[in-house]
């Protein structure tokens, strides 16, 4: 008697975690166990002890099984909360007031309770909460036979709700030679920066505008100011991967050079381009596991109102990868073409970052 109880008591101990974990059956015949996070109409995560998350096509599910609680939002906008079952392509729901099947083809998502707390503060978060991004300075200095300064500083920070996102971002590099006799004694001296704000007209379509500004000393730039707007595509939209196409129009002011006056020559004013482009765009941002996040930007703006064939276009990519909670390694890299920049400089702006970076998150 004493050892049936000892192994009544095994049996229980070691069939619980299984008892308890979700289950998802694939229209392959295939049986996975974790515990469901959340899902929305193209795909469904699944955490689990041997495989961390996993993703799984939404079209690639036939059944699924919960004993936690998951919220279960449909598109009459309703969401019902309860252990969760699969019948005859509907969502059983064990809700407290009574079971609800909901049909498995107006699912919108499923949240567990942890994810639908996180959906509800996000829905009208307060404009200080919710950012995440990061900082990265990084100076480097010679001596001896080589006297040298250098200077970078990167930043970038996002806002993301369910409706709207706010992304900001700054690039600085300024790098001396004091040498005696170096020519020239300033070899960088570049500032990009800018925002953009975005809004989610539909679960696909988003109206978006943007600000972006940058200078160049050593192109003349004094300041370019580009302001635009217009309409964007969530291709991708998903927690691993986003792939966003912009299109668009937008007005950019250029002030080029600037010769002081002298005791024999007049101050030579500044050459000012004012013209309005097209924007055509995307930008991709993927997750690789759950430290390191790659980004990617690609932008071409053809001049609408000048004569010619005139167009700048812009390029990035970065990369950050998580250390602690506090620090990640971050890199930078960012490439603009102009088409006619001032006579004796160059047409390509080359930037790259890379250091430590603190970690922002609200």
């Amino acid at each position: 008697m004493r050892r049936l109880f000892v192994f009544a008591i095994m049996g229980m101990c070691f069939s619980c975690p299984f008892a308890l974990a979700d289950q998802v059956v694939l229209t392959n015949g295939d049986h996975l166990t974790g515990t469901i996070t959340k899902s929305d109409q193209t795909s469904l995560t699944l955490k689990t002890d041997y495989a961390d998350e996993i993703t799984i096509k939404w079209s690639a599910i036939q059944e699924i099984s919960s004993s936690q609680t998951l919220h279960v939002a449909s598109q009459n906008g309703k969401t019902v909360a309860g252990p969760v079952t699969t019948a005859d392509g509907n969502f059983v729901v064990a809700s407290p007031t009574g079971t609800v099947n909901v049909p498995k083809t107006e699912v919108t998502a499923l949240r567990s309770d942890q994810e639908q707390a996180a959906y509800e503060q996000g829905l009208h978060p307060p404009l200080w909460r919710g950012w995440a991004g990061g900082a990265t300075v990084g100076f480097a200095l010679t001596g001896g036979n080589s006297d040298t300064r250098s200077l970078s500083l990167a930043f970038t920070g996002d806002r993301k709700t369910s409706h709207d996102e706010i992304t900001m971002y700054e690039n600085t590099i300024y790098a001396t030679n004091n040498a005696p006799g170096a020519i020239p004694r300033v070899t960088a001296n570049t500032n990009q920066g800018g925002a953009r704000y975005s809004r989610n007209l539909t679960t696909r379509l988003f109206a978006y505008g943007s600000a972006d500004f940058q200078s160049d000393a050593l192109q003349e730039l004094n300041l370019r100011s580009i302001f635009g707007g217009g309409l964007g595509v969530h291709v991708i939209n998903t927690s691993q991967t986003t792939l966003d196409f912009l299109g668009g129009l937008n007005y950019t002011r250029e002030s080029y050079g600037f010769v002081p006056a002298t005791a024999t020559t007049p101050a030579q004013a500044p050459i000012i381009n004012r013209f309005a482009a097209l924007t055509i765009g995307e930008e991709l941002m993927h997750k690789i596991g759950g430290s390191t996040v790659l980004t990617e930007k690609a932008y071409y703006f053809p001049d609408v109102t000048q004569s010619g064939d005139q167009y700048r276009t812009t390029f990035s990519f970065g990369s950050v990868t998580k250390l602690s909670k506090w620090f990640s390694w971050q890199n930078a890299f960012g490439d603009i073409y102009v088409t006619n920049p001032p006579l004796g400089t160059k047409k390509n702006d080359v930037l790259l970052t890379t250091g430590l970076s603190v970690t922002i998150t609200d």
